[in-house]
């Protein structure tokens, strides 16, 4: 599992039958400091992510275990949104602090 940070969506108008429905989402991979690493991963969004949220991202065959993304040929998912996180006894990140 990665954190990441929703940095845009992705529209296909043609692809497999079975991913229909679903919204593609682009992330950026973030450290346990909040900066981005220079990954990234285009998910299924599990959950009502939009741009600018942090969220968690599942990959490989744990992206299938979704209720939307079982048995559909995907290897990435957003199946969290973060609230906050600490590191240590720091406070890294809290969603309603965001500027």
């Amino acid at each position: 599992m990665n954190m990441g940070k929703v940095v845009g969506t992705v529209v296909a108008t043609r692809k497999e039958p079975s991913m229909e429905g679903l919204r593609l989402m682009w992330v950026r991979h973030l450290n346990e400091q909040g900066e981005e690493t220079g990954g990234q991963v285009v998910a299924v969004d599990a959950v009502g992510a939009g741009p600018g949220e942090v969220v968690l991202v599942a990959s490989g065959s744990s992206a299938r275990q979704t209720e939307a993304t079982d048995k559909r040929p995907c290897d990435a998912v957003i199946m969290a949104i973060v609230d906050h996180w600490e590191v240590g006894d720091r406070e890294v990140y809290r969603k309603d602090q965001e500027a």
